[in-house]
């Protein structure tokens, strides 16, 4: 059987040290588990070997006979812009990191530096360069997918292929008249596929948006409605509902799931009949709008309690779309957390800063409850508070306390006593537990001590010392 090999690109180790070359093929296979390696000892050969297309990531020496690593650097950046560089060097001089990187190095590191910074530092630069290829055969399928209008999804920053099959299916039922309903956690952005599907539809009105959550039978109608002058007490003039004000275009219910019965009754005959009455008045009026809900709750949990109409349910899912929540989608994550910086930093005035490198991998730990909102919020909150050019991450690990509470999906049931352990036969050793919840969360991590000691909810002194004794 044929060995896959890691990353999908080569990854090239450029130096005139032979044994260097070994060396660090070792560690990278051993503790990095990148496979796929080609070595080059001839400065001269890189740029020919890079003309082949296989190779992503280069690793390369800044002292060789023949071209320098700086030329070299220059010469890839030039003709090869797609493929990472990370320097690694012999020499600890700042100036001469800070020139490397001006000349767009992905990263420096020092030959005699720590082997687990290197291999992380190489593992995170894999990461990113697996994302932008992912980005752009993203864009590449666009056209094989055959979305008719992307640009109508500009503003659902996602690389997700889950959302990618959603945006497929509003292309072919946006121009339906019947409903679309949308459901999904609170925060995974309903109101934008609304918006989506508004402008697919290709209807010629406004999309009116109302929030049903906590309004009561009476006002309920009255907003959608509209009423007469003199139809009750406070009615002193006569007003269009929501309904009318979305003639021709689109009526968006959001909170549906929270609509009291009375309402729904009121609803399900607008839906089967598409005629209403404005509050006061005999004469009916017809809609012609089409309708979008949303809901962050079940509505088939709440239709077998009795909460909600059977027949109104199977009415509004004639056309349902399903919203995946973020902690389903991480690799959205680093694309969201790009976007929402530099829309912060414009909001605010500001430069946009530099995060961390390790922010991406923080955020994609944390179970993220509140979804694509709670990010938003945790961005803006950290850039109206920087004052450098690098983003601080502690403004993000006070947003996500308490970690143990929210950082993964296991949650002991403490009414029925139930936990993970329950159905075992041969309870673990403390010991073999302790060791599997600190390699567990090293891997989360990807090595990242001070972010595996938040997952464990340990301090970081604790979590090195647990790493010495295994």
């Amino acid at each position: 059987m044929k060995k896959t090999l890691y990353p999908s690109f080569t990854v090239l180790l450029v130096d005139d040290e032979p044994s260097f070359l070994r060396s660090l093929s070792v560690l990278l296979e051993r503790a990095g588990r990148v496979t796929n390696i080609q070595r080059c000892q001839d400065s001269r050969m890189v740029m020919d070997i890079l003309d082949d297309g296989r190779v992503g990531l280069v690793l390369l020496d800044l002292t060789m006979p023949h071209l320098s690593g700086e030329t070299l650097l220059t010469k890839i950046n030039q003709e090869h812009p797609h493929v990472g560089v990370i320097i690694i060097s012999g020499m600890n001089q700042l100036e001469t990191a800070v020139r490397c990187m001006r000349l767009g190095a992905y990263d420096y590191f020092v030959k005699t530096a720590e082997e687990d910074r290197l291999v992380s530092g190489v593992r995170r630069a894999i990461q990113v360069l697996e994302l932008q290829r992912e980005n752009q055969a993203m864009r590449t399928r666009f056209l094989s997918d055959k979305l008719d209008c992307p640009e109508v999804f500009a503003d659902i920053v996602t690389n997700d292929k889950y959302m990618r099959s959603i945006f497929r299916y509003l292309e072919s039922v946006a121009q339906s008249s019947q409903p679309i309903l949308i459901t999904g956690e609170s925060g995974v952005g309903k109101e934008l596929v609304a918006k989506a599907a508004h402008r697919l539809s290709g209807v010629e009105g406004p999309l009116v948006t109302l929030n049903v959550a906590g309004l009561d039978d009476n006002v309920f109608a009255d907003t959608l409605f509209g009423h007469r002058q003199g139809a009750f007490t406070s009615a002193i003039r006569t007003r269009n509902g929501m309904i009318a004000q979305a003639e021709h275009g689109t009526l968006f219910l959001d909170e549906i799931g929270d609509l009291n019965i009375a309402s729904q009754v009121k609803l399900l005959r607008l839906l089967q009949n598409g005629e209403y009455y404005a509050l006061g008045s005999d004469k009916p009026k017809y809609m012609s709008a089409r309708i979008i809900v949303a809901t962050h709750q079940d509505l088939e949990k709440k239709r077998h309690a009795g909460l909600f109409r059977k027949d109104l349910f199977y009415r509004l899912r004639t056309h349902h779309v399903h919203i995946p929540p973020l902690r389903t989608r991480r690799g959205d994550i680093p694309l969201l957390l790009d976007f929402f910086l530099r829309r912060a930093a414009e909001d605010v005035g500001k430069t946009v800063p530099t995060a961390p490198k390790e922010l991406p991998v923080l955020l994609s730990s944390y179970h993220f409850p509140g979804n694509v909102r709670e990010l938003k919020a945790m961005v803006y909150d950290a850039v109206s508070a920087h004052k450098s050019r690098m983003l601080s991450m502690d403004t993000f690990k006070r947003a996500m306390q308490p970690m143990s509470d929210v950082f993964c999906d296991f949650k002991p049931d403490h009414d029925a006593h139930q936990n993970i352990f329950c159905n075992v036969k041969t309870l673990p050793k403390l010991g073999e537990v302790d060791a599997l919840l600190i390699r567990e969360a090293m891997q989360r991590s990807e090595n990242n001590q001070s972010i595996a000691s938040h997952l464990l909810g340990i301090s970081q002194p604790a979590l090195s010392k647990r790493l010495k004794k295994m």
